[in-house]
């Protein structure tokens, strides 16, 4: 049996981890991880590690999946087999070469040629245990011959500057009245390659590691006698080994890729102004935003960007309240009302999620750590109670925990974000105003989302709303299954409460909670989140806790001759303040004032020789921190900037590059209180809770439109035979909603047009790309297949188009 997890990683650089499945052969992980990429990458790569107490941690394979193979693999659960892994194979990074042939005349008048090879530079190339100190050697090799030369060590640089140049004889002396300038022996010259090895220089006894090879055949100078590109490194040729692919197992992944290319704003004007009128379009069925929604295989895919692009331009609450409006008016029982997958429910939760994630860390995350903490017993099924285990005394355990959370949650309504609250008073009012004999539909209708859609499923998996890291094991998973359901049925206010649990032990349990005081305090909560007068008073903000986690830092070198040495410490960001401490729950070293942070910027490799830095820079001093990888770097400039955009002494300029040895480094200016000599980025929204870029949206659901284009023409279709011939619908077109065929249409010849203009303007670009860019270049180093096929695609469309 073994102890196994997985991590997730850019080329060689870890980004995530799952958590440890103990004693098995066959561990189920079942974690989603999702982040914005960063950086340029080659492989999206998984490792599974086996756990050694004793020793480093042993590799069991590997899948390694090609950025340009990733659409292939889209959201589609696929079962990989898994790859060895050796130092042969773990190559990433690329090379800058330039070759040069040259006539050279020998003392005794006779013509050889000379071959200069000139390595540049290399970029990208991988960390080994912690560090990088690449050379190169460069061998000139035949059939009959190997020459072998080797640069210097670089230390401590995984972008190292060589730019040195190795000289190799390429043919015998000639007498020098050949009538060609280069006639040299051609097959001499066709069997020829230059061949370059990176390597990094170890102290161990095991030698240096291999980090990958390229190799040039020498008839590239054919046509000229300079020749200069850049390389990407390869794996050195294994034929050596013959490992049947089952022997390592395999891993089930499902990967959801997604890469979008947005113009400026102005291209989509025209798709965006469509897109804002949808709250407004009367009736709502007939807007853009709507025929999305019905056009799209899943609602949830719509609901993604439609939400996000709304909530850019401050458009959310009267979309949602339209929608929401037209769905109850076809609502014909109040028992059913939001119960379906409608493009309305999925709208509102993807709302909660974005805009109130801190208000569920907030309410939650203190009474789910207690209870993955505790570990108290709370079975109460007869069947499941182990040996040794109280009914009465699980039960007592159960009704503490239910009764702890569910106070928290009705406690928590001057909390609520602003925008569900208008949300929620646009549900109460219209399901009241369609339903005016049930008194109870105006709490249902707002009951439905917050505890069924919002708070039960969080208690229920809160690995996947960020308030645990991993999944919960077993015994506290069934803990929260139990809890979560007991929240659902309070919330929900049905009539007759234990008849609503289908197992007999539940329907007993629920008996302790059949108290009038619970129902009025869920009433009371409803109200409250509900009203529209209700705004969020600043005097009772608490301190929302946005990001923690253990990073590197330097020390700030108060004291005058203090050590400036690198420490780990655990890091807290909160709306108010950014604090580390030695280590979770110990008092603060060191506070810093969100109003403190003048910006938040990349702190360039050279600084320390490290990887993943940035540094936030106040009036006094700035601190230099090292995140784990580049996509916590990224989530942490990123939040910090965020949080601090709207501070009022926020610096335009700042130094790329830290203050060393009585100098900055970037500008080399001696005074520590030098101004910047670059200009700061940021830019981001001042709103903490939303970084969303709208035309980024606008490009996200014009591929939707366009990938669901020959859906767009049949609604059209259907709206015409609608409009004219109002007999029985064809079946093909009534799985659409069309209120209004007339004004429907109209909407839809729109779409079509912005849609057809946006495509156009993607193919201009991709031809103009294709023009420009050159196989070989610093961008599109040889050996990158997804160029290849790039190419291959545009010859091939450029063939149809003729």
């Amino acid at each position: 049996m073994r102890d196994c997890y997985c991590t997730v990683n850019l080329d060689r650089e870890e980004v995530f981890r799952t958590k440890i499945v103990e004693k098995s052969l066959c561990p189920f992980y079942g974690e989603d991880f999702y982040c914005e990429i960063p950086r340029s990458f080659r492989h999206l790569s998984f490792y599974v590690f086996d756990r050694d107490v004793f020793r480093r941690d042993s590799i069991i394979g590997k899948v390694a999946i090609q950025k340009e193979d990733l659409p292939k693999y889209h959201n589609r659960d696929t079962w990989f087999q898994l790859q060895h892994v050796d130092a042969d194979s773990e190559v990433q990074g690329k090379v800058h070469l330039e070759l040069r042939l040259s006539e050279v005349i020998t003392d005794t008048g006779a013509v050889c040629h000379k071959l200069a090879t000139r390595i540049l530079e290399c970029q990208g190339l991988p960390i080994v245990n912690g560090q990088c100190d690449p050379y190169a050697t460069v061998t000139l090799a035949g059939p009959c011959r190997s020459e072998a030369k080797k640069t210097k060590v670089k230390k401590k640089t995984n972008n190292p500057q060589f730019d040195e140049v190795f000289y190799f004889e390429v043919t015998r002396p000639c007498s020098y009245s050949r009538k060609s300038h280069f006639d040299f022996e051609e097959e001499d010259v066709d069997k020829l390659e230059i061949r370059v090895d990176l390597w990094n220089a170890s102290n161990l006894k095991f030698g240096d590691e291999f980090l990958g090879e390229l190799r040039v055949p020498l008839n590239v100078l054919r046509q000229s006698s300079c020749y200069e590109a850049w390389y990407f490194l390869q794996p050195r040729d294994n034929g050596s080994k013959s490992l049947k692919p089952g022997d390592l197992g395999s891993l089930r992944l499902n990967v959801v890729y997604t890469e979008d290319h947005v113009f400026s704003s102005n291209y989509y004007r025209p798709l965006r102004d469509l897109l804002l009128r949808s709250a407004d379009v009367e009736p709502v069925s007939a807007s853009a935003a709507h025929v999305l929604g019905e056009v799209c295989r899943e609602k949830q895919e719509a609901a993604v960007p439609l939400v996000r692009f709304f909530l850019h331009y401050g458009r959310v609450v009267p979309f949602i309240s339209a929608i929401a409006s037209a769905e109850v008016q076809r609502t014909q029982d109040p028992n059913t009302i939001f119960r379906g997958n409608s493009l309305t429910s999925k709208c509102i939760d993807e709302t909660m999620k974005l805009a109130g994630m801190h208000y569920l860390h907030v309410t939650l995350k203190p009474a789910i750590e207690e209870i993955c903490q505790g570990h108290r017993p709370c079975e109460i099924d007869p069947v499941k109670l182990k040996d040794g285990e109280n009914l009465e005394n699980n039960m007592e355990n159960l009704r503490q925990y239910v009764d702890r959370i569910f106070s928290v949650i009705t406690k928590s309504g001057v909390s609520c974000p602003t925008v569900m609250c208008d949300i929620f008073f646009s549900l109460r009012e219209a399901a009241a105003k369609r339903f005016q004999d049930d008194l109870d539909v105006r709490y249902t209708a707002v009951s439905s989302f917050i505890f069924l859609r919002f708070f039960a499923p969080a208690i229920l998996s809160p690995n996947l709303f960020q308030l645990t890291p991993h999944h919960t094991d077993p015994q506290t998973s069934r803990t929260l299954t139990l809890i979560s359901k007991t929240i659902q049925t309070l919330g929900s206010l049905s009539k007759s409460k234990s008849a609503s649990f289908k197992e007999s032990y539940m329907a007993a349990f629920y008996e302790f909670f059949n108290e009038q005081k619970y129902a009025d305090a869920v009433k009371n909560f409803l109200d409250l989140i509900s009203s529209s007068g209700r705004r969020d008073p600043k005097s009772v903000e608490q301190p929302i806790l946005l990001k923690e986690g253990f990073m590197i830092k330097r020390a700030q070198g108060r004291k005058r001759f203090g050590m400036k040495n690198f420490k780990k410490r655990w890091f807290r960001l909160t709306n108010h303040e950014f604090t580390y401490q030695r280590s979770k729950g110990d008092q603060p070293l060191c506070s810093i004032p969100i109003e403190n942070i003048l910006a938040v910027e990349r702190l360039e490799e050279e600084s320390f020789k490290m990887k993943n830095m940035f540094q936030v820079i106040q009036p006094e001093r700035a601190l230099y921190i090292q995140a784990n990888n580049c996509v916590e770097a990224k989530a942490w400039i990123d939040i910090l900037t965020k949080v601090s955009q709207s501070n009022q002494k926020r610096l335009a300029v700042y130094h790329p590059s830290a203050y060393l040895n009585g100098h900055w480094l970037c500008c080399r200016a001696s005074s520590d209180t030098a101004p910047g000599c670059s200009p700061c980025t940021g830019g981001l929204p001042a709103n903490i809770q939303l970084d969303i870029d709208g035309d980024r949206e606008t490009e996200r659901i014009y591929s939707l439109f366009h990938s669901y284009m020959s859906k767009l023409e049949k609604m059209q279709e259907a709206c015409g035979s609608r409009s004219v011939y109002d007999g029985p619908e064809q079946e093909e077109y009534s799985t659409f909603i069309i209120d209004d065929p007339q004004e429907t249409y109209k909407t839809l010849k729109q779409v079509i047009a912005g849609v057809g203009a946006l495509e156009q303007e993607h193919a201009q670009y991709r031809r103009d790309k294709f023009k420009k860019t050159k196989y070989g270049s610093q961008e599109h180093p040889i050996g990158d297949k997804s160029f290849q096929s790039y190419i291959r695609q545009q010859s091939e469309t450029s063939t149809h188009s003729i």
